[in-house]
């Protein structure tokens, strides 16, 4: 009897898969998973992946948001142990499985790299770090050229008729393009630790809002589905509406000139952690970025995080790198999870303790 085509690929994937039901238990385990964890699969088989597979995040609520979504989501840079020893840095992706109406769940990791015994999870501002030396050779070697291109073409415009100026605007109108690059390089190799204090979210995401409707985003409609009852989180604010800006423009450019909308919703979600080898800490304040736009294209999906990765023509491939890194430098983590009309940004931060958010956590205990 043939095995039928989806089982040869389920089992010749080299990446570990898991399938899970309603209940987030195990129903399906393949062979690069088995080896992978060092389990086989009858151990495995009935019994919650969360208490299996060991992460620097909690996998519930994500596979918790993707089932209620039925949408793809990605977490990126995240650290699994395997054997207890070796930590791995890896992507995780889930899918809902649309034949089962009940809330299968496809579970993929994508390992990424092997760091031994180093004990904490290379988070997106490690990456980041690879390309300070880059970042420094172009704002250093390559500004101060650029400088004398600028100056020269200006020179040259004033003795020149209308047709060679055409000329020297393109340089001039180069030029700026460049220095616009040079200047997103610089804030991605930004090595200074964010200043962190008590801040209200929602005054960040007006103000951020505000200049975006203003600009980048004058042609999109905001919603907002704020809770207001948050306690503060601790961030930089400049930092921190670095990144809504980001998210806002990105969402703006998505949409094409004819426009759309951007939803911005918070809330408390008291189960999700951040973990690692001295306990963890819980990122329970969400922020989600809403847009109803075309999507991110499948192939970029597992690698919109990284640096120098864009859909976009001339696009740079900097603004959602230097996002994913402050927020990691914050302590907290962001997901993105897409499909045609709706992709979403959530943002999870911890909140700065004191008797606002010990409040709160009584009030939702």
């Amino acid at each position: 009897m043939s095995v039928p085509v989806s089982d040869q690929i389920w089992q010749a994937l080299p990446i570990p898969g898991f399938v899970v039901d309603d209940r987030d238990r195990v129903v399906q385990i393949n062979p690069a998973a088995e080896n992978f964890l060092n389990v086989g699969r009858k151990a495995l088989e009935g019994r919650r992946l969360a208490d299996w597979l060991s992460l620097d995040v909690d996998i519930t609520p994500l596979l918790d948001r993707a089932r209620q979504g039925q949408s793809d989501l990605f977490q990126h840079d995240v650290t699994t142990r395997r054997g207890g020893e070796v930590a791995v840095l890896c992507d995780l992706q889930i899918a809902p499985l649309g034949y089962d109406p009940a809330g299968a769940m496809l579970v993929l990791l994508h390992p990424r790299q092997i760091k031994g015994r180093l004990g904490r999870a290379l988070r997106p501002k490690t990456a980041a770090r690879t390309a300070i030396g880059l970042a420094d050779m172009l704002a250093h070697e390559i500004k101060n050229p650029l400088a004398g291109i600028t100056g020269a073409a200006q020179l040259l415009s004033m003795s020149l008729g209308k047709e060679d100026r055409e000329m020297t605007d393109m340089i001039l109108q180069e030029t700026r393009r460049i220095v616009d690059l040079l200047k997103q390089v610089e804030q991605f190799g930004d090595l200074r630790s964010p200043d962190l204090r008590p801040v209200n979210i929602h005054d960040l995401l007006e103000r951020a809002r505000m200049s975006a409707h203003l600009g980048a985003a004058a042609h999109m409609t905001f919603r907002d589905e704020y809770d207001p009852s948050l306690p503060p989180t601790l961030a930089d604010e400049d930092q921190m509406m670095q990144v809504f800006a980001n998210l806002f423009a990105n969402a703006a450019q998505a949409a094409g000139p004819d426009g759309g909308t951007i939803t911005i919703r918070t809330y408390f979600e008291l189960g999700l952690r951040l973990r690692s080898d001295d306990g963890g800490h819980a990122v329970p304040l969400q922020v989600e970025i809403i847009d109803d736009g075309p999507g991110i294209p499948e192939t970029l999906l597992e690698s919109v995080f990284d640096p120098f990765v864009s859909g976009r023509e001339n696009g740079t491939g900097l603004g959602l790198a230097l996002v994913s890194k402050i927020i990691a430098e914050h302590e907290g983590t962001i997901v993105v999870a897409s499909r045609p009309g709706r992709t979403s940004f959530r943002i999870s931060l911890p909140v700065a303790r004191g008797d606002g958010a010990d409040a709160h956590d009584r009030e939702t205990r």
